[in-house]
């Protein structure tokens, strides 16, 4: 494959991977921990619009985090979010999640015992994240009205803000996967994947997009 015919692989499944949800008023917003304190920006954006009274921060560490963030991935979304104008008492911080499953079971629990309602929430995380995190949050968190946001990036500004665009593409390849091993396995609901998306998906994998796979499933 050539580089723009991988590219524009890519943009099929970046353009799958978000959910394009109008922003709407939540419980709260949550932001699922990741190297990208974009995230908090987005969740502090919906606090200071209005659009969510209460934000809750969830994430420990990673490999990919752990220098960055010594302090663990929520407590540095935290003071972000404070350094752009979100009160303390607005914020709460679930600090012991490593993965999107632990992102929303813990955030429920926390939301419970601290005796929050949460009827609807939005999901705020990594552009390509969104499905991921709302099939995740459908399946582990029933009863509540999930929507997504993250930063209005384009693919290449993505790419751009990385400095790598092979392992931007690894990772869309790797977060496609999982949606469709993950649902089979009780972690989230199952979402239809398109033709054109699943024909993107093969070709990068041929191609050799193949670090960020799980390697039972490929």
């Amino acid at each position: 494959m050539t580089a723009t015919a991988e590219l524009a692989d890519a943009q099929l499944i970046w353009d799958y991977h978000q959910m394009h949800h109008p922003a709407q008023p939540a419980s709260l917003a949550i932001g699922l921990g990741s190297h990208d304190l974009g995230v908090a920006a987005v969740a502090a954006d919906r606090y200071l619009s209005g659009l969510a009274p209460l934000l809750l921060f969830t994430g420990g560490n990673s490999p990919t985090t752990r220098e960055r963030m010594p302090r663990g991935e929520a407590v540095h979304y935290k003071e972000h979010a404070m350094e752009l104008g979100v009160p303390e008492t607005a914020i709460l911080v679930e600090p012991e999640a490593t993965n999107t499953g632990e992102n929303i079971t813990l955030s429920r629990k926390l939301s419970e015992r601290v005796g929050v309602d949460v009827s609807s929430a939005t999901l705020v995380c990594k552009p390509y994240e969104e499905r991921r995190a709302y099939a995740t949050a459908r399946k582990l968190w029933p009863g509540v009205d999930f929507t997504c946001a993250s930063s209005p990036m384009t693919l290449a500004q993505y790419v751009n803000s990385i400095g790598d665009e092979r392992l931007v593409i690894d990772m869309l390849v790797g977060a496609l996967q999982r949606l469709t091993v993950y649902p089979a396995q009780g972690f989230m609901i199952e979402q239809p994947v398109p033709t054109n998306v699943n024909a993107a998906y093969t070709r990068l994998v041929a191609a050799g997009h193949t670090s960020r796979l799980l390697r039972r499933a490929g």
